[in-house]
């Protein structure tokens, strides 16, 4: 059986070899099967076109230079890349539904362009996510600028992962960029490299714009990647991706809040007091990461019961 398995494999592998050894000499003088064959293997059934860059592009109200053919040659890669990651870039589409109208808000009211809620998307994909440095949370912070920035972060309570506490710290992170930097362009690349990498480099290359340094590739990319998910999310149907109503995750905003002044010595337990899941406890308060609360500081926390 092995023999006969061996055999087929190696007369599969040859034909296959005599088809691309075809296509590529031309193949006049070939026979008719393995003419066909060839057909088969040009005639896909795909229209892939590139995305149109013959208009213009701005990030945070800033107007992308377009003229310039390196900046177009990189907004081309992201657009590409975005458009034709079909898989993350629906679910990117689906999520949005859920977190966008309270970013807007939140963006809103620190000041800060709308455009940045495409960061969020860009660090996390709209989720939870963790880094492969530590970075946590939608807005991928480290631990020691969220603590900065007012997020209480240890072994029972991380509010990296509340989204609405998260998000306004990183308003007041992006604020102290923008007055480091002067655009809203500076400012983005230095969510991504950090503000005092990014104005040494700035320094040393005698830089004034994004445009004109040479960083590393994540954030020499970043503001393009920005400019690319903004542009497909904003219209999904003109890049070809269709959503009906059904396929739009919902916020999470039908929920009580119970206030807890003191220790918890057991969240499964309270979840079950409150009629819900341990799950569901932790889906509506992502910042509780242990199954107890300590609590010895007294702090009031608000904690989300869905309805």
């Amino acid at each position: 059986m092995q023999k006969m398995l061996y055999v087929y494999s190696l007369a599969v592998t040859l034909l296959l070899a005599a088809v691309l050894l075809v296509a590529y000499s031309g193949g006049e003088n070939a026979p008719d099967g393995v003419k066909k064959l060839v057909s088969a293997f040009k005639e896909l059934p795909q229209n892939i076109q590139p995305v149109s860059l013959d208009r213009d592009f701005d990030f945070a109200g800033e107007a992308l230079p377009m003229n310039n053919f390196d900046v177009r040659e990189r907004l081309d890669r992201e657009l590409t890349v975005n458009a034709y990651t079909h898989g993350t870039t629906l679910l990117n589409i689906k999520a949005m539904y859920r977190y966008f109208p309270m970013f807007e808000r939140v963006l809103k009211e620190n000041g800060i362009p709308d455009d940045f809620k495409y960061t969020a998307v860009a660090e996390s994909n709209l989720r939870n996510a963790v880094s492969p440095a530590g970075a946590r949370g939608i807005w991928q912070f480290m631990a020691p600028t969220a603590q900065q920035y007012g997020l209480e972060v240890n072994d029972e309570v991380d509010e990296r992962y509340h989204p609405e506490k998260a998000t306004a710290a990183a308003c007041k992170l992006l604020r102290d960029y923008h007055r480091q930097f002067g655009n809203w362009t500076l400012t983005a690349a230095a969510y991504n490299i950090g503000g005092p990498r990014l104005g040494r480099e700035k320094e040393a290359q005698r830089g004034k714009t994004f445009y004109d340094l040479q960083l590393n590739e994540e954030t020499s990319r970043y503001v393009f990647r920005l400019v690319a998910i903004k542009e497909i999310l904003a219209n999904p149907q003109a890049f070809g991706f269709v959503l009906e109503e059904k396929d739009k995750y919902s916020p999470l905003d039908e929920y009580k809040v119970v206030d807890v002044k003191g220790p918890v010595a057991h969240w499964p337990d309270f979840a079950q007091e409150q009629g819900i899941s341990y799950r569901m406890l932790r889906l509506y308060n992502p910042w509780i990461i242990a199954p107890k609360l300590t609590n010895k500081a007294g702090k009031t926390y608000e904690v989300r019961i869905p309805k």
